[in-house]
């Protein structure tokens, strides 16, 4: 039976606990488990059974949190991790080798930008930047060591909406994965695989938890992709040593990724989301919906509201009608653009220094996604360490500032920005 979405939030992945009878899926605190016998533990060392080692690998509460999303964003199956910068390096990690690059959008939140720009040419690894708008260029920019093509569904901070559809096009064109941060999104608002997207990524900590609580990150499997149809992905279509030769692939099919990411992925780089975290993310995604859509009216309420402010210079919604992207609504996140934009201050860099130190209900934090309203003046802050250039590329110029929209009353919103402005702008 096909369930809604409404009830798949509540209900994928959980059971009654089958010792106790307990409803809500408990928090298995455990590091590891009994195996039944000798033959027992070398199944599931050989991946010939599926089952619980050691929780670095997998745990029954993360196991349910795995199931919920990849239930929700359409996907074959999904590995959660220790936090949304580790879903990102793990997803590119059965992908990539020293060489090798990834096409990513110039529109993304800065310590993603940082990430690709600086940390992975660690490994060997770099990033090509490019406006996503700009399809010919995209299309250019991915050569013989493209090996992912990376965007955000809904990007940070601007609230810009990618054209999904014609950017999985170009990446099936070159027979490369399209990796999408759903994270501003949340399935709810965007399903991403529905538009070509071969990986899903979230940090878990936002709008899928929705409280401010714990970090998380995930990374959902489509299971469309063909990876042995070329050369570019040994790691999943040749032998791996690890594992007496077993080619994951061939193996395991549309679970390839997967199983990729849990027997090698979690196995050697550790990235483990801890039982705790699963069970705060789990009781968030319960409401999501209901959450998400009180996000977007209110998002559309005070957006609406700062646009008609006189010291306001702009404001990026794409909820709003003015907004370049107000089109890609209906097709790409059909119930509405989020809770997270930007809006501009006439006065400058110095008057959003002030406006956010003189907010009350807006909570001036390094987060998104929660139920409190958030604010924070994104270039003296997360994209600090980016250039004026990198900046505007980004959507975070040094006047402009960064909201994060709650589900309280939307008249107390715009009562506390309209006296922070005040106490900014006069």
């Amino acid at each position: 039976m096909a369930y809604g979405f409404d009830t798949l939030q509540i209900h994928a992945g959980a059971r009654p606990d089958p010792a106790t009878g307990a409803r809500q899926t408990p928090i298995y605190q455990s590091t590891a488990y009994v195996f039944r016998d000798a033959d027992h533990a070398a199944a599931l060392f050989n991946l010939q059974e599926v089952g619980y080692i050691y929780s670095r690998l997998t745990n029954p509460t993360v196991a349910v949190l795995q199931e919920r999303i990849a239930t929700l964003e359409g996907g074959q199956g999904a590995v959660c991790c220790s936090s949304g910068h580790a879903a990102q390096i793990m997803a590119l990690f059965p992908l990539m080798a020293p060489g090798r690059n990834v096409v990513a959008s110039t529109r993304l939140y800065g310590g993603t930008i940082t990430q690709f720009s600086q940390t992975i040419k660690r490994f060997g690894w770099s990033a090509k930047f490019v406006d996503f708008d700009d399809l010919d260029a995209v299309a250019a920019a991915i050569d013989d060591d493209t090996r992912a093509v990376f965007c955000e569904s809904v990007a940070n901070p601007g609230g810009y909406i990618t054209d999904l559809d014609a950017i999985s096009a170009i990446s099936d064109k070159a027979g490369v994965p399209l990796i999408v941060d759903n994270t501003s999104a949340t399935p709810y608002l965007c399903r991403p695989i529905e538009h070509g997207a071969t990986l899903v990524v979230h940090s878990t900590t936002k709008y899928l938890t929705g409280n401010g609580t714990v970090t998380g990150g995930c990374i959902v499997d489509s299971g469309k992709f063909d990876w042995s149809a070329s050369d570019k992905f040994p790691s999943l279509s040749q032998p791996e040593p690890a594992y007496h030769g077993l080619k994951f692939h061939e193996t395991f099919g549309p679970l390839a990724f997967t199983f990729h990411g849990i027997a090698i992925g979690l196995r050697d780089l550790g990235m483990t989301m801890n039982p705790q975290a699963a069970h705060y993310t789990l009781m968030g995604i319960e409401t999501l919906s209901l959450r998400m859509a009180r996000h977007v009216e209110n998002a559309v309420t005070v957006a609406s509201w700062l646009e008609k402010d006189p010291r306001v210079a702009y404001v990026t919604y794409a909820g709003l009608e003015s907004s370049a992207y107000h089109d890609r609504i209906a097709r790409i996140c059909p119930r509405g653009a989020g809770g997270l934009f930007t809006f501009a201050l006439k006065a400058g860099y110095e008057a959003c220094v002030k406006f956010v130190d003189s907010v009350e209900i807006f909570s001036h934090v390094a987060n998104l996604g929660d139920t409190r309203s958030l604010v924070i003046h994104s270039a003296s802050t997360t994209h600090r360490q980016l250039s004026p250039e990198q900046q505007k590329a980004a959507g975070a110029a040094p006047e402009v500032v960064r909201v994060s929209i709650g589900i309280e009353d939307p008249a107390d919103l715009i009562a506390d920005l309209d006296q922070a402005l005040t106490k900014a702008c006069g």
